[in-house]
């Protein structure tokens, strides 16, 4: 089976984000990869790195209808689901859909909700679906929430549970750009907002295609048992007070399915596991004590990498 069509949508989007976001292709790469799974992305960083930028140029680009909501203590769970009003000239109920009802919601410092309304988000992150008054109400396809949050300031926030972190597929730090990247940026946006004139490349059918496509990459059962090595590691440590679930472990095979055939490969190996294992499990472990950070949970999972013995290569391929 040939993967080129989701190589080839992956070099387009890499290139025509790049008109707008300088550098950060690891970035695009990851939130590629959450797409063709129909996986979640947490993106954590300080204000000012781009974040907002990121997702709206990637929903322009592939045509994807985009909603942005910005997450407030006041904010309810029916002002994301939607609302049944009663529309007088009918004499009836009628639904007003909320922003879920979307392709790609930007869910802006998603920690400033209280935690009823970010519960509301669970139903449609897992299970593409939103339930209103008993009505069970469908989402179209693809659907993907990125959302934010400030790691720094925490007055007036509400830390996402685990339940929650366990619902996106990566979480993934912006980073500040080097000293050339930074004179790139202003140099493009001195005399406007390129997000302006980006064009799309695609529209929904391509991707609907990559999410069919991708499952089909072979994994030999050296590499699945090496994955499920890690992931129950993570379950054993000391340190470690809620390890890795199954849907963790589900999550780490099809980033490393994708993460192969952006790679060229029909096949998974080790290096595909290792490339997605800290994006993938990091924020899903729940740590002792006081040095519960993103950095040590990262550290953790590398940790757990350099002590679990690696499948030999031969024949991973050919099984």
């Amino acid at each position: 089976m040939s993967y080129g069509p989701i190589n080839q949508l992956a070099e387009q989007l890499k290139a025509n984000i790049g008109k707008v976001i300088v550098g950060k292709e690891n970035v695009v790469e990851l939130l590629f990869i959450a797409l063709v799974t129909s996986g979640h992305v947490l993106l954590e960083d300080v204000p000012g790195t781009g974040k907002t930028l990121l997702a709206k140029s990637m929903a322009k680009s592939l045509q994807l209808q985009f909603r942005r909501v910005q997450f407030t203590p006041d904010l309810l769970p029916s002002d994301l689901t939607g609302i049944q009003f009663y529309n007088q000239r009918e004499g009836s109920f009628e639904f007003r859909p909320g922003p879920l009802f979307t392709n790609l919601l930007l869910a802006d410092e998603i920690n400033r909700a209280t935690p009823r309304t970010q519960s509301s988000l669970l139903e449609c992150m897992e299970e593409r679906q939103i339930s209103v008054e008993g009505e069970t109400k469908r989402l179209d396809k693809p659907f993907m929430v990125i959302a934010t949050q400030n790691p720094v300031e925490h007055q007036g926030t509400f830390p996402l549970p685990e339940a929650q972190l366990d619902r996106f597929l990566f979480k993934i730090e912006m980073g500040y750009p080097t000293t050339e990247e930074a004179v790139q940026i202003l140099k493009r946006f001195k005399e406007g907002d390129p997000l302006e004139k980006l064009e799309p490349i695609t529209g929904a059918e391509r991707i609907a295609e990559a999410q069919r496509l991708y499952s089909s990459v072979r994994i030999a059962d050296d590499v699945l048992l090496y994955m499920l090595q890690i992931v129950e590691q993570t379950r054993k440590r000391d340190d470690v007070l809620i390890g890795v679930s199954p849907r963790g472990s589900q999550a780490l095979l099809r980033a490393a399915q994708v993460h192969a055939i952006l790679r060229g490969r029909d096949f998974v190996t080790p290096d595909d596991v290792k490339a997605m294992a800290a994006p993938v499990l990091a924020h899903r472990l729940a740590l002792r004590g006081l040095q519960r950070t993103q950095h040590n949970a990262q550290q953790i999972v590398q940790d757990i990498i350099r002590q679990t013995a690696v499948p030999a290569e031969a024949g991973i391929a050919a099984r």
